[in-house]
């Protein structure tokens, strides 16, 4: 298998990861949200765009695919910020399997 290569120069996005951390609302349920695991840098691409209609809302989801260094503890339903953007990890790979990169398929949340 080739490498796939990559000028270091397109990270130029610093994002960070963050994973779902729930916590206990003190009366039997619990409260959603999301710690920072790390600061990092990426490359964005869109994708794609989705529209649909609901109700008398219109909803678009755009689709991206992320760049990032390798790391191991990488998992779905983890996401990354950057600033107000939100993008929720759906897959990801290692395009040469030489553990360099990762390629993340993320949707953008917030729209």
């Amino acid at each position: 298998m080739r490498a796939t290569t990559l000028d270091p120069g397109q990270l130029s996005a610093r994002l960070t990861l963050e994973i779902r951390e729930d916590v206990s609302d003190g009366q039997g349920g619990i409260v959603s949200g999301f710690a920072p695991v790390a600061s990092l840098w990426a490359r964005i691409e869109p994708v794609s765009v989705k529209q649909e209609e609901r109700g008398a809302e219109e909803i678009f989801a755009v689709t991206h695919r992320l760049w990032i260094r390798f790391r191991d503890d990488l998992a779905t339903g983890m996401r990354f910020r950057k600033g107000l953007r939100i993008f929720v990890v759906r897959a990801f790979y290692d395009p040469d399997e030489m553990r360099r990169y990762l390629i993340c398929q993320c949707t953008e949340e917030g729209q």
